[in-house]
């Protein structure tokens, strides 16, 4: 055959496979051999081929047998190939309006059929263009996404950084998570990551004819090996696919918005993949046949061997991915089942098979991946519209596909007879079972055995009096107590008496329709009726005073005897009854899961390579991939830029199905007998593996360092900003600082100048005397080179005339108030506990500062203060006192801060500004403040200080967020005090990380944490007990947008006392499931205990954590303390 013969051969192939497709969303025919025939009576007329089919159902009588193809469901469609997808959507074209209906089909059909001869476009690949359309507008219009949302890239490139060998991520431009779903899923496979890698288009390219397949395949193939070598050797964390999703949107117009299907996009995928291939193929060739890789990667063949009125037949088809329907199996291999055998199997392979059709399907040769396209999705003709199956569907890790092969078919064929002829008799078994675990003749049945026990516990029961009623005080008060006599109640009393009596609302109805019983029976009591309100949950509660136990009235000591012998007889024989049919069962079930466990059936093994799992509705949800990584051994999240490790457990949760909405839509296995698939690349010279660059070829390489580039530019250009802002702010602090100390001069200026006399000349001067903290104010020992900064002598730079002005200002301070000690100011003024520290510490150096000047007081009020701050240090941390908070040297000291980190900050705090109360504090101010100006960047880590004070204000807030959720806490106000509680614990949890004392305690903080959950649930479980919809709503409310997105945080830690509560909270809910409740209840009910049971620790749509208001560190303090005290007691008090 020529190559321009098997070109058209090809072509004719997949436009009569096109017009196959169409007849069968059309009209809803699964049968191809129906279809080929309707093909061949209409000579290829759509619309000829649409009459004939809809005559020939119109035709079809109401049979007992149906035939073959009205037993082939459309679910279970296998006549496919790429590109191709069965509809689930049967329509029914034999009512009164068929002529108007097929006339408007033909239109349809014209339309389309002419659409195709003029664009070569089908109507298939139209619609997957109108979903890339919307996907790329998407991100322009800011469509909201189910779950996952909106992504934009951090400004900082150094968080897009790449952490050393971690998977590449792809960044989803607008509603193309399914595109990053297979994509990442196709590029862990290795085999096919090389042959995408290494393709070269055709050399002869330019000379082919440019037609549309080509014109979009090849530039396609090029986009998806950049984005290939990107996801290989990128800088970055996760890279941009925009390029390659441009070219699909280009490839088709359109303008229409929905989702992408997985299974569309990988059937074209993979389609055009094969063709860009084939073009390769055909060139390399030499005389041969050409092998395409992708075809021999992904696809298979099976045989089809039938019956159809009679006739046997057997055909050869080829399959890609293999469509399974998920409704009505509980796993893969049932779904496996079904899909292999059509109609009844007995006429497969029974001499007398002239009334009966059907088909079986057996694999001749499996492909290296075999791909599996779950059906979740089905067509409801009464909403008209898709709707998505969420039921459970177990699939194995490891599956072995021997027993569908063609060269084991005797062999299942005989393990299938057995199969079933065990199942009838398993259903035998269950039924009898069920008539013991389920008797009686009435609508409700209980267990036999429990029903002989029942009656063996009346026949046995003592009677306490002759009649049920006799010992019924008809004026006995509402409870059902009986003595003293009451008064008769009027009618209003006795409307009243119910609910002032009434005990709780878990027990007042019951208790309230009692009592109204009992006053109705008092004579000449007006009997009154009263609508009843429906409480969902408490109706059907007991009240606390029961009757009395039924019991026989008259029996003998014999007949007792003798019943009492038989029943207990009887329920022992029930019981191994029971038991024997329970035993027979579960055998029946081990024999049948054992049934292929021989070895022979097990040499076509098949891993479990990729899961592509969707989340939401048949309209909306989101997409994403567990990949297993075999080097590593264990299982990877892709989910759009975000790669994580995972695990089975994870994988078995997000996609069994019947758990959430979210459950499995493809499945990827490979033929574990074939390495090569994801086996790694060596160096043919060195031996060794290659990775990153090393594994592309060379154009690709240049292309990522190109890349690689560009990053590595925005990262230092970033860098040059960050510098820049960072020098800008400091320029700005020491201008403010300059700008501060030439007002604070002038002041004094003015001051001066207004005073009266003269003041001497002379000041005090001193030697300059080195000190540290650790030092003695008596030691003058000199460094000999390069002294420290607290050792040099403070700078005198200011001029004679400026101390003159500074002292004569200073008089006159002192003039204006004649005590202004610092213990005087200490007690007039509400100072800060450091100020208040300071303060008392220069009044300790009066003496020194009087004998030898500002710089030796200054070293030793600086020794004082030191001193007193580590007694406070010393003390043990009480919670209602905490110096921690007081003093930040205190933290410091307590969490072993650097020498450095300590003397700067006590530098700090003397040069405060606020000092200037007399001469001598001033003057300490000013030796404090040259000690800083002569310290050096080597000499203190800025950083590193700047850390150590970011930690001290993360724990003030967190104790501000403690003290604000605590108080809020004890008003019972649990909804606003949740946040507070939430975040303070989160906040103390990273402090605690570093140090124990660097936070509060963990486990007070957990406590409460703890509790108002607790007590929201309980608050909201109260609502919904209520019935009533606005209570329900609003308790629903709080459990969806508090209570569960804060389960995660108590799963995370596994802490004994959190796993309790969360348990505890699920309790209560999962109790309501057996009681009686409005439908509408029901249901939300329903909706909601999904989300409450979700065992994952992934923190989801939670809130933004509460402002963190300012107070002074006295009020901080003092409330502080106060709530400490409260809550102290009120523990005690509950213990």
């Amino acid at each position: 055959m020529t190559v321009e013969q098997n070109v058209l051969q090809q072509h004719s192939q997949k436009h009569q496979q096109t017009l196959i497709n169409q007849l069968k969303e059309v009209t809803g025919t699964t049968d191809i051999q129906l279809l080929q025939q309707a093909l061949q009576v209409s000579n290829g007329d759509l619309a000829e081929a649409v009459a004939f089919l809809t005559e020939k159902n119109a035709k079809v009588p109401q049979q007992d047998e149906p035939t073959y193809y009205q037993t082939s469901q459309v679910a279970n469609d296998r006549y496919i190939s790429v590109g191709s997808q069965a509809d689930t959507n049967v329509i029914d074209l034999t009512g009164d309006d068929k002529d108007d209906l097929q006339r408007a089909i033909a239109l349809s059909l014209e339309e389309s059929s002419r659409a195709f001869r003029e664009t070569g476009i089908t109507d298939e690949e139209q619609a997957i263009s109108r979903v890339l359309e919307a996907s790329i507008a998407e991100n322009k219009a800011s469509l909201k996404r189910t779950h996952t949302e909106v992504w934009s890239d951090s400004p900082d490139p150094h968080d897009r950084k790449r952490m050393d060998n971690c998977p590449v991520g792809l960044k989803n431009v607008g509603n193309t998570c399914w595109f990053s779903a297979v994509i990442q899923s196709l590029f862990n496979l290795l085999e096919f990551q090389r042959l995408v890698l290494h393709y070269s288009p055709p050399a002869r390219v330019q000379d082919l004819p440019r037609n549309q397949k080509e014109h979009r395949n090849l530039p396609f193939m090029q986009e998806l090996r950049n984005l290939f070598s990107l996801m290989v050797g990128s800088k970055r964390k996760y890279v941009d696919p925009s390029r390659a999703v441009d070219i699909l949107k280009d490839a088709f117009k359109s303008s229409e918005s929905q989702q992408q299907d997985v299974s569309e996009f990988t059937h074209k995928l993979l389609d055009w993949l094969e063709d860009a291939f084939q073009m390769k193929a055909e060139e390399d060739r030499e005389g041969e046949k050409p092998k395409n890789p992708m075809v021999e990667l992904f696809y298979g063949r099976f045989l089809a061997v039938g019956v159809l009125e009679g006739k046997k037949f057997e055909n050869t088809e080829m399959f890609g991915q293999y469509p399974l329907q998920v409704n009505g199996f509980k796993d893969l291999h049932e779904c496996l089942e079904a899909a292999m055998i059509e109609g009844e199997i007995e006429s497969l392979h029974s001499a007398d098979n002239s009334a009966r059709s059907g088909q079986e399907h057996w694999f001749t040769e499996l492909p290296p991946v075999l791909t599996f396209e779950l059906s979740r999705f089905e067509f409801n003709q009464a909403l008209g519209r898709p709707e998505k199956i969420h039921n459970k569907l177990e699939f194995p890790s490891m599956l072995y596909m021997d027993r569908y092969m063609d060269r084991n078919r005797d062999v299942t064929r005989i393990k299938r007879e057995e199969i079933r002829r065990l199942k009838e008799h398993l259903t035998l078994l269950q039924q009898r079972l069920e008539r013991y675990l389920s008797y009686g003749s009435g609508p409700k049945r209980f267990p036999l055995a429990d029903v002989l026990q029942y009656a063996m516990e009346f026949a046995s029961s003592k009677p306490v009096c002759t009649s049920p009623v006799e010992d019924i005080d008809t004026s006995a008060p509402p409870g059902g107590t009986t003595g003293q006599q009451l008064p008769q109640p009027s009618t209003v009393e006795q409307a009243a008496a119910v609910s002032p009596d009434a005990p709780s609302s878990a027990q007042g109805p019951s208790l309230a329709q009692g009592s109204a019983a009992a006053l109705s029976l008092a004579p000449g009591s007006a009997p009154q009726q009263r609508a009843q309100v429906h409480k969902p949950f408490t109706q059907s509660r007991l009240p606390p005073d029961l009757p009395m136990h039924p019991a026989p009235r008259h029996v003998t000591d014999e007949e007792l005897r003798v019943l009492e012998g038989c029943l207990h007889r009887w329920r022992s024989e029930v019981e191994n009854d029971t038991r024997d049919l329970q035993g027979s069962i579960s055998r029946i079930h081990r024999t049948i899961e054992l049934m292929y466990s021989d070895k022979s059936m097990m040499q076509v093994p098949y891993r479990l390579h990729a899961v592509l799992v969707h989340e939401g509705q048949a309209n909306a949800g989101h997409y994403w991939a567990y990949i297993y990584d075999p080097h590593q051994r264990r299982w990877m999240k892709y989910n759009d830029v975000s790669v994580t490790k995972s695990t089975w457990e994870e994988l078995v949760r997000d996609s069994f199905g019947g758990y959430r909405n979210a459950s499995a839509y493809c499945l990827m296995y490979i033929n574990d007998k074939k390495p090569f698939l994801i086996e790694e690349e060596f160096d043919k010279e060195t031996g060794q593996v290659l990775s990153g660059l090393d594994k592309l070829p060379a154009d690709l390489r240049r292309f990522v360092q190109e890349d690689n580039k560009l990053f590595d530019k925005e990262m230092e250009e970033w860098d040059a900003l960050q510098a820049r802002k960072a020098q800008q702010e400091k320029l700005a602090l020491a201008a403010a600082a300059v700008a501060a100390a030439a007002a604070s001069t002038a002041a004094a200026a003015a001051a001066a100048s207004t005073a009266s006399g003269a003041s001497s000349n002379t000041t005090s001067s001193s030697s300059p005397q080195p000190m540290s903290i650790e030092y003695s104010p008596s030691d003058n020992t000199v460094a000999m080179q390069d002294p420290d900064y607290m050792e040099q002598p403070s700078p005198t730079t200011d001029s004679k005339q400026l101390q003159q002005n500074m002292e004569r200002a200073i008089s006159q301070a002192a003039a204006a108030q004649e005590d202004t000690s610092p213990e005087t100011l200490l007690n007039a003024a509400m100072l800060t506990p450091n100020m208040q520290g300071i303060i008392m510490a220069i009044g300790k150096s009066s003496n020194v500062f009087e004998k030898s000047g500002p710089e030796a007081a200054f070293f030793k009020a600086i020794k004082v203060e030191y001193g007193r701050l580590m007694h406070f240090a010393e003390e043990d941390v009480a919670s209602d006192n905490d110096y921690r908070l007081q003093h930040a040297v205190v933290y410091f000291i307590l969490n072993q801060a650097p020498k450095k980190i300590l003397e700067r900050t006590l530098l700090t705090q003397f040069a405060d500004r606020n000092l200037a109360f007399d001469e001598r504090c001033k003057s300490i101010m000013n030796v404090a403040r040259a000690k800083l100006d002569l310290i050096k960047p080597e000499e203190v880590n800025i950083e590193e200080y700047e850390m150590w004070h970011q930690d001290y204000r993360t724990f003030r807030d967190t104790t501000t967020l403690l003290m604000i959720g605590l108080e809020l806490f004890q008003k019972s106000n649990y909804v606003e005090a949740l946040m507070y509680l939430i975040y303070s614990y989160q906040y103390n949890n990273e402090l605690v990380a570093k140090g124990p004392n660097r936070g509060h305690d963990e486990a007070f903080l957990s406590h409460f944490r703890r509790e108002c959950l607790l007590k929201l649930n309980e608050q909201a479980a109260g609502m919904f007990e209520a019935g009533e919809d606005p209570q329900v709503t609003n308790g629903l409310g709080i459990m969806n947008e508090l209570v569960v997105p804060c389960l995660p945080l108590l799963l995370v830690q596994d802490a004994e006392k959190d796993l309790l509560a969360v348990e505890d909270m699920r309790n209560r809910w999962c109790s309501y499931l057996g009681q009686e409740m409005e439908p509408n209840l029901q249901e939300k009910l329903t909706d909601f205990l999904p989300k409450l049971l979700d065992c994952s620790t992934e923190i989801k749509g939670f809130h933004e954590p509460p402002k963190v208001p300012t107070y002074s560190t006295l009020e901080l303090c003092e409330r502080f303390s106060q709530i400490m005290a409260t809550v102290a007691k009120a523990l005690t008090e509950g213990r």
